[in-house]
């Protein structure tokens, strides 16, 4: 409301010359609309009315000289844009570093001077025309800057002007500047954190005595982590969230295990002494814990616990194991996170409810900036597929990674600056302060509530000790080093701001410190000496021994042409691509007798079938809706209207979810995801495929560290299947091989299968065999090589009998080839598309080749030694097996079954190899000479002379 007529035309008197046109402007916009101008001149309005000059009289009260109004709306706009300035860069100069060069910080961009004005300017300024929500007690301009400056430059401050959607925006202004986001502690509470506080710098001291020299990457430095770890659970369970999936690199990962997942003080003091306990199976509030058979170092496991909350378990907070690869894990924790929210019992896609579980990732300062995987990451979280809801990032800044200084580590000011170009916003806190972290984590959680989306804070601390505890940091920067060694602990420093408010008395601290050592030690002490004894080697699970041929993976021939029927159905008024449509009704009869499924048709009718069984599936990849190459067409899309429809969602047998995703373009990132999704829902049949097979190998961390090793390291099953397009067709060095070879240098253990199968039903009973093993100790993941070129060769296409008996065949009988055992001088095995190419060139061929018998060897890991063995028995004549393949010689399968092969020779018999010599690139870019040598293998194979690209063993 306006104030007096003589009082407003006193203010707008100080206004003349060409501001005053302007003015004139904005209040007509003002009357029309008073929110469409700048809150700042809206307030002036609202409060002073209509400039009095567009309705002076003769009588009315002369303006100014123009030099003063022009100098006061000069101070105004300064002011105005200051405060904008501190909104946006009071982080320049805020107190979040405990230590080291950047602790006293300032910056111009938020100094008056740098505006042209003094405090006795500002103090001119009433503090409504800066700030319309202006806190009681803060009058003027003066009073303004130095409030937000408390609020944008103290140990708590923030970066958002990055994120455009405007109501996050507002949201959170409006709890940084109403002071709401800062929790408020009774004196018993700070008692209870600086006791927390103390509780984590006493097990890592005890540890640095106890265990002298040996690596625990303390988290000293960062010891807030652990209360605003506490903080999450607490506003977790209040909120009945069911799971809470947290993932983090080794820094701090003792003392979050210790005191976040319960995990028992004298089991961590047993893994110092190299004798881990028996594995640990989650019951009411303990802490699971499984180490698999060959075991890993103490601060890569990961564990499990249960939060109670009356009779009902509220909250299960899992942490996941992860190697030294760091932010590797932030991929599979999502992943864990997206399949503890999904319902996958109706078919149709899951349906997903956010608020049944979140991601905590813990990330280290340099790793955040350097590995790609975090972006990749990052890039899931707002994509359909993929999303969970918003994930709370903290980053545990220690200022160095490794032994290199920031400005050799980032081009960046801040290791969190990723995180801008995903719109997240950013919180930046100084370790040495818990109650502005425990603070921060409160407005981290209820950001992802309000807007299901993800959020950023940055703890800056330090690193007490160098990379690790056997590390010499002062070697590389000891200008930071003597800083920290002359910088007192958070809880020292938490302590002494208690003391000085009369919290505790001088005496309080030191007991609670005595306190904590005197548990630890008699804990310690209290081992039992076996506990501390030497450790024994285990072995993998029995189960992993057993036969995985028992499953009956056959579907009876009504069933199969149900499924087949249901698939052909649209919604109705659905426009398809007519010329796709009739591609697809050629499908409508292939389990008609004298009619074969191809490759195409044998899969739709193995996700139908699974389906059927009431076995979810989810199924990702780049292109895995249509299928790289056109194949699939699992989802169709209307011309008309763009929707889309899935062909899986229409069946009326199917009893669960059909998953099918679109990825963005990651290996890596999409792959741990994956992982993940199958860790955590053991009894869904997850699927990633790969563009081309050559392309997984960006995601080798993932496939090495995880899915390779995880269960005997850490004894994480995973059921999954990878789908490698693999085939020599002449397009190339990045379009031909998925390091098949790199596969079977990692099988061992039975930790996986490695299959390259020639038909559409050998197809169909593998992924079967591989659905039926889902949840079971049996359960392992598939790598599974799959075609290209073959995908619409007809000799890859099955018959309807070929689905509705038998199982998967390990060892495959070459098809057309007549076979005459007694005769048989050369066994020639091969695995892949080499064996449908000399299928084709013997039946061209015009030789009789009676003296050739022909295997395809369709599952290489495990290898059917039993089987092939088996056959040579019936060969009494062989002089000598052959292995042919397309990949060169030092890749491909031909340097792991050798060995097999070379054990099963007779006296007299010979090994031999025939394919591409050795290369350092997997394939020749130009397609003749690729043709060239693939007809010299081919002839090579089927010749019964000894040509060919080849060599003998005895």
């Amino acid at each position: 409301m306006a104030q007096n007529e003589e009082s407003n035309v006193r203010f707008w008197s100080k206004f003349h010359g060409p501001n005053m046109g302007y003015i004139e402007e904005q209040y007509d916009l003002y009357k029309v609309d008073p929110e469409a101008i700048d809150s700042s001149l809206k307030n002036i309005f609202d409060e002073h009315g209509a400039p009095n000059w567009m309705y002076q009289t003769n009588g009315a009260v002369q303006p100014q000289s123009s030099t003063t109004s022009i100098n006061d709306v000069k101070k105004l706009t300064s002011a105005m844009k200051l405060v904008e300035a501190i909104r946006r860069y009071g982080h320049l100069e805020a107190d979040i570093y405990p230590v080291g060069r950047n602790k006293n910080r300032k910056s111009e961009l938020v100094n008056p001077n740098s505006y042209g004005l003094t405090d006795e300017d500002l103090k001119n300024i009433p503090a409504s025309w800066l700030w319309e929500e202006a806190p009681s007690g803060v009058d003027n301009g003066y009073d303004v800057i130095q409030q937000l400056k408390k609020y944008y430059s103290g140990t708590i401050t923030f970066e958002y002007d990055h994120v455009n959607n405007d109501d996050e925006r507002k949201w959170l202004l409006e709890r940084i500047e109403s002071g709401k986001l800062y929790l408020s502690f009774s004196n018993e509470e700070k008692k209870q954190l600086l006791e927390r506080l103390a509780h984590v710098e006493g097990f890592e001291g005890f540890l640095q005595k106890t265990f002298v020299g040996q690596k625990r990457f303390s988290i000293e430095g960062l010891e807030a982590m652990v209360p605003m770890l506490d903080q999450i659970v607490k506003h977790a369970t209040n909120d009945k969230i069911e799971n809470i999936m947290m993932g983090m690199a080794h820094r701090g990962r003792l003392s979050v295990l210790a005191h976040v997942l319960g995990k028992p003080f004298d089991k961590i003091f047993s893994e110092f002494h190299h004798s881990p306990d028996k594995e640990l199976i989650p019951s009411e509030g303990s802490t699971g814990i499984n180490y698999g058979w060959t075991g890993d170092v103490k601060y890569h496991f990961g564990a499990t616990k249960d939060v109670k909350e009356g009779d009902d378990v509220s909250t299960r907070i899992t942490l996941a194991h992860n190697p030294s690869h760091l932010e590797f894990v932030n991929p599979v924790v999502e992943g864990f996170t997206r399949a503890a929210q999904d319902d996958r019992s109706e078919k149709g896609y899951p349906k997903q409810d956010v608020n049944k579980a979140f991601g905590v990732l813990i990330h280290g300062d340099a790793a955040f900036i350097g590995e790609g995987v975090v972006a990749e990451t990052l890039n899931l979280s707002g994509l359909p597929g993929f999303n969970t809801g918003g994930t709370l990032h903290i980053i545990a800044n220690n200022l160095v990674g490794y032994t290199t200084n920031q400005q050799d580590g980032r081009s960046t000011r801040y290791a969190s600056d990723l995180a801008k170009g995903f719109e997240i916003p950013i919180v930046h806190v100084n370790a040495d302060d818990p109650l502005a972290c425990v603070s921060a984590i409160k407005l981290a959680y209820e950001y992802r509530k309000s807007f299901h989306k993800d959020f950023l804070i940055d703890l800056v601390g330090y690193r007490r000790y160098g990379h690790n505890e056997m590390d010499e940091p002062r070697t590389t920067q000891p200008q930071l080093y003597q800083d920290i060694d002359n910088h007192p602990t958070a809880a020292n420093v938490f302590a002494e701001v208690l003391k000085e408010n009369g919290v505790i008395k001088s005496s309080d601290f030191d007991k609670i410190k005595e306190q904590v050592e005197e548990t630890l030690r008699g804990i310690y002490d209290s081992m039992k000496e076996n506990q501390c004894g030497e450790a024994e080697a285990k072995g993998m699970p029995k189960a992993l021994t057993n036969s995985i041929d028992k499953f009956d993976t056959a579907v009876p021939l009504d069933q199969l042409k149900a499924l087949n029927k249901g698939l052909t159905k649209r919604p109705d008024g659905f426009n398809g691509f007519k010329k796709l449509e009739k591609i697809l009704k050629r499908r409508e009869n292939v389990l008609e007798e004298g009619n074969k499924a191809d490759w195409g048709a044998g899969e739709a009718l193995t996700y139908a079938s699974i389906l059927q069984d009431g076995i979810p599936i989810r199924l990702t990849g780049q292109d895995s809706e249509r299928g790289t190459f056109a194949h699939r067409h699992v989802v169709l899309h209307d011309v008309k209207t763009d929707d889309s429809y899935c062909l899986m969602h229409g069946l009326d047998e199917a009893k669960a979810s059909f998953d099918v995703r679109n990825s963005p373009l990651s290996e890596a990132g999409v792959l741990g995801y994956e992982y993940g999704y199958s860790v955590q829902s053991p009894n869904t049949l997850v699927i990633w495929e790969a563009q081309f097979g050559d392309f997984a190998n960006a995601a080798q961390v993932i496939f090495d560290q995880f899915i390779a090793a995880a269960r005997a390291k850490w004894g994480e099953k995973s059921n999954m299947v990878m789908l490698l397009p693999h085939g020599y067709e002449g397009q190339g060095p990045e379009h031909s091989s998925a390091r098949l070879e790199r596969y079977l240098q990692l099988a061992a253990e039975n930790n996986w299968i490695v299959a390259n199968v020639t038909s559409s039903a050998q197809f169909f009973h593998l992924i079967r065999r591989q659905a039926a093993m889902r949840g079971r100790e049996e359960a392992r993941p598939l790598v599974l090589m799959t075609p290209k070129s073959l995908l619409r060769n007809q000799r890859v296409a099955s018959a309807a009998e070929e689905f509705t008996e038998g199982k998967f065949q390990a060892l495959r009988s070459q098809p057309n080839l007549k076979i005459s055992k007694k005769n048989a001088k050369r066994l020639l095995i091969g695995s892949g598309k080499v064996m449908v190419d000399i299928e084709e060139a013997i039946d061209k061929s015009e030789e009789k080749l009676d003296w050739l018998r022909v295997l395809r060897l369709e599952q290489i890991y495990p290898f059917p030694k039993e089987e092939l063995a088996k056959v040579m028995k019936e060969l009494p004549n062989l002089e000598e097996i052959v292995w042919v393949q397309e990949e060169p010689r030092n890749m491909g399968a031909w340097n792991f079954v050798d060995d097999y092969l070379n054990e099963l020779l007779k006296e007299g018999q010979t090994l031999r190899y025939i394919g591409r010599p050795d290369r350092s690139s997997p394939a020749v870019g130009e397609p003749n000479v690729h043709k060239t040598e693939q007809n010299q293998i081919i002839r090579g194979a089927i010749n019964q002379s000894k040509g060919g690209d080849s060599s003998e063993r005895n």
